[in-house]
């Protein structure tokens, strides 16, 4: 039988915040609103990962993904032209039978889950995981960190560019 503590009513919580941002992510049409709703999906994928005792990566996930590539889209969003004045369709049967698809869907992966039986076993997470990744990637690691931090930067650069071309 299934206990239910603190530990997994935040993994419910949390998996239903990154399941439902990542679907309002696909289906809003605003680009702004995309780019809410995707930063919402990686900061309760962060929370996830402090679940699994992961703080390095909850802590990347945060900056990278939710900070970074939020404000990035963002500049993207500001530099190019828009028309917005094109009317969307309103289709309310296909918005019916997504929802219908999508709770299918759900529903077999809950009872899959719950009929499954896993293997029982100890956990013992690292002592200090941020400091074993810390020594990796700056003592066997530094040459491939440094290679794409300078990949990242001629990207960004070239997206400068890219943009500013297009303006003149």
């Amino acid at each position: 039988m299934m206990t239910f503590d603190g530990e997994f009513l935040a993994f419910f919580i949390l998996s239903l915040f990154v399941i439902g941002g990542a679907v309002f992510m696909i289906s809003f049409t605003k680009v702004v609103h995309m780019v809410v709703s995707i930063a919402f999906t990686f900061i309760s994928l962060s929370g996830l990962y402090v679940l699994l005792e992961a703080e390095f990566v909850a802590f990347v996930q945060v900056l990278i993904y939710a900070g970074a590539l939020s404000i990035l889209m963002i500049f993207g969003i500001m530099m190019t032209r828009h028309q917005d004045n094109e009317d969307v369709p309103r289709r309310p049967l296909h918005n019916f039978l997504v929802a219908v698809g999508v709770l299918c869907f759900f529903g077999i992966l809950f009872f899959a889950i719950q009929r499954t039986s896993f293997p029982g076993g100890d956990f013992h997470p690292g002592e200090d995981n941020t400091l074993a990744i810390g020594e990796l990637l700056y003592n066997q690691y530094v040459i491939p960190f440094e290679i794409v931090s300078v990949l990242l930067t001629v990207a960004f650069i070239g997206a400068i560019v890219l943009a500013k071309r297009e303006e003149e």
